[in-house]
């Protein structure tokens, strides 16, 4: 366990991150499973909408430092294809 206050300190905001990050990155999943499965499924609007939707919660997370860019640029890329195939 961290002894020093700077160490303690820095064992806080970790914890916080660490949290934040996951609440980021649970959403992100929980919208691109939506929008996978909207385009199986063919629903066209529903898809583009909630891809419009996880399309901003990735650039905010790589505005955050959750993602990095290339990452969610992939995964927006992806869902791109997946949608417009549906379409």
């Amino acid at each position: 366990m961290a002894t020093h206050a700077s160490a303690e300190k820095r064992h806080r905001q970790n914890i916080k991150r660490r949290e934040r990050n996951r609440a980021v990155r649970a959403t992100i999943r929980t919208s691109v499973k939506k929008v996978l499965s909207l385009s199986s499924e063919g629903e066209k609007e529903a898809a583009s909408a909630e891809f419009k939707r996880a399309t901003t919660l990735l650039d905010k997370a790589v505005s955050n430092g959750v993602l990095h860019k290339n990452n969610a640029a992939r995964r927006i890329s992806r869902l791109q294809k997946q949608v417009a195939s549906a379409q």
